[in-house]
């Protein structure tokens, strides 16, 4: 009894980026969440391949993992118009590369950690996020909003996002700002923190412009991601936690624009 109450601990320290993985991997985090309950399922009914692992996190994604490849890694997404051709370009690269670049930016796991999760070499987990890399720089690109109050980090999200080939059509720092600048440009992709210059939230500015413009792919910021990554309804797809290095955002942005539907939070 004791193992299995010290595994439930080890397990629920980790669970909200094992949500917030399997959300960035699928698009959605109806169908990243859903990854996850089979996660633990598995775990429950056998708990070895999560227990010989020895390191908790490496353990919880190895067996995602399992349950991933052996479904045949779907992107269940149905997409009409513009986004099609996202779609297309999404089963055009080369298998495994995003899950290894996932693990390894967003994740932050060792490339010696993705070659025990994904079950092959380091060199080929490395050989697949060079990959990735490189492929994510040639697919889609688009116009991009941020919703950000404090200038340098906006001016290095901006930078980021200009090197990956998009449109920065703007930086808002107030809820009232975004909703102006997003009605007006119609971004294909939106960064948004939480917390902005007025104390309005970066929250509701989203749910206002998915009102006003419809589904667009969305990207959170935040200091505190496991809030936002509780498994209740509404939360993000995709997410990354401040402070941020580079990669990070480099992934989450290349991820979020092959994804037209995205879930919103409600205030």
């Amino acid at each position: 009894m004791s193992d299995s109450l010290d595994r439930s601990e080890l397990i629920g320290t980790h669970l909200p980026f094992l949500r917030r993985y399997g959300r960035a991997l699928t698009g959605s985090q109806s169908s990243g969440d859903a990854y996850a309950v089979a996660t633990l399922e598995a775990i429950l009914h056998d708990a070895t391949i999560f227990d010989e692992v020895g390191d908790p996190r490496v353990g919880l994604f190895k067996v995602f993992h399992s349950i991933w490849a052996s479904s045949g890694a779907p992107v269940d997404v149905e997409e009409s118009g513009p986004r099609a051709a996202a779609q297309d370009h999404l089963k055009d690269l080369t298998m495994n590369t995003r899950e290894a670049l996932l693990l390894n930016t967003i994740e932050e796991l060792s490339f010696a950690q993705v070659a025990t999760v994904m079950d092959i070499e380091q060199d080929e987990a490395e050989e697949l996020v060079i990959i990735a890399k490189r492929e994510m720089m040639e697919s889609v690109t688009g116009r991009v909003m941020i919703i950000e109050d404090e200038p340098i980090i906006a001016d290095d999200i901006e930078a980021i996002v200009e090197h990956l080939g998009h449109d920065v059509v703007g930086i808002a720092r107030t809820r009232t700002e975004a909703v102006a600048l997003g009605t007006r440009e119609k971004p294909d992709l939106i960064l948004a923190d939480i917390q902005l210059a007025d104390n309005s939230s970066g929250i509701d500015a989203v749910n206002d412009l998915i009102t006003a413009l419809g589904d667009v792919p969305v990207i959170f910021i935040t200091a505190f991601p496991e809030r936002l990554l509780t498994g209740e309804k509404h939360e993000p797809a995709f997410l990354i936690t401040k402070p941020f290095n580079d990669e990070q955002v480099r992934s989450a942005v290349s991820q979020a624009m092959f994804f037209a539907s995205t879930q919103t939070l409600k205030a």
